[in-house]
């Protein structure tokens, strides 16, 4: 696949559009199309990013069309119904099942063959929804996955012990939803495991405090403000990042599983490394017992919507 940075943006809603700007003002990509039914919102958003293409780097944004997606090098999917107040990421399956279906037809049409990253709700369902209509390699058809969770994990943990999250490590595996899980046999803080950070009195109660916020954030998210938006499309802006830039860096992603982790037939969250071919490698951790039984869980969760989603 060759790398020319050109990105087109299915879905210009919230996260859509913090996600086009948040390309803009870090420089990643060198051209931006965007897609949406709400074509005059489309306009007003290429026109506004335009005003501030004098403080930024310099790419080519426009109100794309589907025949362009033949001339992308990465797809971000956003569109869909968004998740409201009290609803979990699985309710939001029938109609954007059906979205997600119809944008990938449309996307095949244009003779696209990049690397396709979805975001949409609920992710990891929709993006092995959308390798299967797309016919695409499992390496180019990837969700967003557990990213954010991950991150937010990170951060909890370095505001709760006052460290930079940027030196903590580790993953949240799973689905991108409650029946999500952190792996604390691999979280460590500038290389030290967790658990050597916490007194003995205190780690059970931290730790299931620490999964719990971050299992919950975007519920409470969601309530305060509507949606979330920011966090994602920092998420969606490093992974487009890493894929542009072949920089090879570890993620937890929603993949296509071929019998690692004992697991087939599903993409789920797991860590994987990112670069120019998408999917390079899935890193599989020697989880234990506990943890591998909450993959497993996980992953009948998501086949059981996924055939929903089939139908739908």
């Amino acid at each position: 696949m060759q790398n020319r940075g050109n990105i087109i943006l299915i879905g210009d809603g919230a996260i859509g559009s913090s996600y086009a700007f948040n390309c803009l003002t870090t420089g990643v990509g060198q051209s931006l199309g965007i897609i949406d039914v709400n074509e005059k919102r489309v306009q007003g958003d290429v026109e506004d990013l335009s005003d501030a293409l004098p403080y930024t780097s310099q790419k080519n944004i426009y109100a794309a069309s589907y025949e362009d997606c033949k001339y992308a090098d990465i797809i971000v999917i956003t569109a869909g119904i968004a998740q409201k107040p009290g609803q979990t990421r699985l309710e939001l399956l029938a109609i954007n099942a059906k979205i997600m279906k119809e944008i990938t037809h449309n996307i095949m049409a244009s003779g696209f063959n990049g690397f396709i990253l979805v975001a949409s709700n609920p992710v990891d369902v929709l993006a092995e929804l959308v390798l299967q209509e797309s016919g695409l390699p499992r390496n180019q058809v990837l969700g967003s996955g557990t990213a954010l969770d991950s991150a937010r994990l990170r951060a909890e943990i370095g505001l709760r012990y006052n460290i930079d999250a940027r030196i903590v490590h580790g993953y949240i595996m799973g689905e991108h939803g409650d029946s999500e899980f952190p792996v604390w046999d691999y979280t460590n803080i500038g290389g030290k495991p967790i658990l050597d950070w916490i007194p003995k009195n205190r780690q059970e109660s931290d730790l299931a405090e620490i999964s719990e916020r971050v299992k919950t954030a975007a519920y409470g998210i969601i309530e305060k403000k509507g949606a979330t938006f920011y966090g994602i499309a920092a998420s969606l802006t490093r992974l487009t990042s890493a894929f542009l830039n072949d920089d090879r860096a570890a993620f937890a992603m929603s993949v296509h599983l071929e019998g690692e982790y004992g697991l087939s037939g599903v993409s789920i969250g797991v860590p994987v490394i990112l670069g120019a071919n998408g999917l390079e490698r899935i890193i599989e951790l020697d989880l234990n017992a506990e943890d591998h039984k909450r993959l497993s869980d996980s992953a009948a969760i998501l086949k059981e919507n996924l055939q929903k989603a089939q139908e739908a």
